[in-house]
């Protein structure tokens, strides 16, 4: 593994689309059709990386190096306050726009795709008739809050510790099982002649192998332990789950490994990829885990994205539950070894903020301007930001949280408020990481990617919050990288886990500063935190 200072400069918009990244061209310039044309043809692997923004296809060499790649927004619907939807065709769509515009490039400079991975946002959750492909309602995004008063209902008849030792999981809106319900309470499925559920990766596994007309109707376990349906130790649908949400077996897709083959893609769908096989899916936070090397117990990443994301690798056991934590599955190898657990922490909102200081507010141009603002003064000078837009996540579990600016003077500007949200960024990731020591997982470094990592200024505040080191990856596509590298694994074109942990290369390394200031400034945040 190598971390070094990158000698050629990186042009910083690229990496900032809502901070859920248009599109990191990796390594040290932006990839062209022009600059591929120059290449000698090699097989590449396609990473497709459908997010909570938007959805990109990412093409990857056998060094597991962006040469490609495309990007389409997805409409975000907000029908009331703390409700968020997407359109499960505009996904489809947008998914097959970005593959036929990758492959068709790549194709024309001699390139061969070898396979096709999938990363998603996990906990969104689509209703559909599988014999019709028929959509009854939109689909409800993770960061959807409409369930709260249901989940307050099976706490207070005590559903909470079942739960809890069955799924690894916490009884929120946030995960997939509550909006199954609400979709079976509100969204006619008794009308459809194949009644099903899908969380993302499944909707485009069905869809790319063929949809009505013969798509395979799959997920793996990083996927379906997001859902509270699974069995943790099983890695199977849990009897007691099903029962207790009331959902039947037979509406939800069959689990297998996250490397194996999950059907080949339809030439009627996608005419450039036409017989080629998806043979890996992983959830997006276990992707980035995957794509950010984290093989060994104790090594930890963090994502900024939509949200903010910390897991640690645990393992191959199933460690328990942690206070303020969720336990997860990391991913399940297959014939490459034992399944891989993870225990997470999870902010709703970093990125999103980003988008709100702009569109809503008018702060900033763009999103790449945030660091610039955050930088023109030397602190928040007492203001204090809580992006608790859809509630709190780890480790607070506030389903009514709602956010706040707080702390504000005369003296008070636009600078102050965006610096006061960019330590609030790095303030939630601490948050999480003390809930991690606090359990006595013990933490090493944090390797960070996504759009926001970008800002030199939030990780050098991570770092001296967190008391790691924050190694920030070469490539800020970590979770499009961890698909295209677990299907790539499947098919040989990487022949271990070693293999790919040599490949992995850190663009720069963090230390901890004298954190005085930064505890005080924490403290403050807590307050603010719990006046939210």
């Amino acid at each position: 593994m190598l971390c070094h200072y990158s000698t050629v400069i990186r042009p910083r918009q690229l990496y900032f689309s809502d901070f859920s990244i248009i599109l990191s061209l990796e390594t040290q310039v932006p990839v062209t059709a022009a600059i591929l044309t120059s290449l000698t043809p090699v097989e590449l692997v396609l990473a497709l990386d459908a997010g909570t923004s938007g959805v990109r296809t990412v093409a990857f060499d056998h060094r597991a190096r962006v040469v490609d790649g495309a990007y389409r927004e997805l409409t975000q619907h907000f029908p009331r306050p703390g409700e968020v939807e997407h359109d499960a065709a505009e996904i489809a769509d947008l998914a097959v726009a970005t593959l036929r515009e990758v492959a068709n490039r790549v194709h024309h400079d001699g390139h061969h795709v070898a396979t096709v991975g999938i990363t998603n946002q996990r906990e969104t959750t689509i209703a559909f008739d599988r014999e019709s492909g028929h959509l009854p309602h939109h689909a409800l995004v993770w960061q959807d809050r409409r369930t709260s008063p249901y989940c307050e209902r099976l706490e207070a008849a005590g559903h909470g510790p079942l739960v809890r030792a069955t799924t690894g999981l916490v009884l929120d809106p946030y995960f997939s099982a509550t909006k199954m319900r609400w979709f079976l309470d509100h969204a006619h499925m008794d009308a459809l002649a194949a009644p099903s559920f899908a969380t993302v990766d499944t909707w485009l596994a069905w869809w790319l192998t063929g949809g009505v007309d013969g798509g395979t109707f799959v997920t793996e376990p990083s996927n379906a332990s997001r859902t509270m349906l699974m069995d943790l130790g099983t890695l199977d649908w849990s009897p007691a789950m099903t029962e207790l949400f009331d959902v039947d077996e037979g509406m939800l897709a069959d689990i297998l490994p996250s490397t194996t083959t999950f059907g080949t893609i339809s030439a009627e769908v996608v005419p450039e990829l036409g017989g080629v096989a998806v043979t890996g899916i992983l959830g997006d936070q276990q992707s980035a885990l995957f794509g950010q090397a984290c093989f060994s117990p104790g090594v930890v990443k963090a994502t900024y994205g939509t949200g903010a994301f910390v897991l640690a690798n645990v393992g191959d056991s199933d460690p328990g539950v942690f206070d303020g934590l969720v336990t997860t599955v990391a991913w399940d190898l297959g014939a490459f070894g034992p399944a891989a657990y993870a225990v997470e922490g999870s902010a709703f909102v970093a990125g999103a903020a980003v988008q709100w200081l702009r569109d809503e507010l008018g702060f900033l141009t763009s999103a790449a301007d945030l660091e610039a603002l955050a930088s023109s003064v030397p602190d928040s000078g007492g203001v204090q930001f809580v992006p608790a837009f859809t509630g709190l996540g780890s480790p607070f579990w506030r389903a009514g949280a709602r956010g706040s600016i707080s702390g504000l003077s005369r003296g008070a500007g636009r600078g102050h408020v965006a610096r006061a949200l960019v330590e609030a960024l790095a303030y939630q990731v601490r948050a999480m990481t003390d809930a991690f020591a606090q359990g006595g997982i013990a933490l090493r470094e944090v390797r960070a990617d996504g759009g926001a990592a970008a800002m030199d200024l939030l990780m050098e505040l991570q770092a001296t919050n967190s008391r790691l080191p924050v190694l920030r990856s070469s490539s800020l596509e970590a979770t499009a990288r961890g698909a295209a590298t677990v299907a790539g694994l499947e098919i040989g074109l990487w022949g271990s886990l070693d293999e790919l942990a040599g490949l992995w290369e850190c663009d720069r390394r963090f230390e901890p500063d004298e954190p005085t200031f930064a505890d005080l400034g924490y403290a403050a945040w807590r307050r603010a935190v719990e006046r939210s």
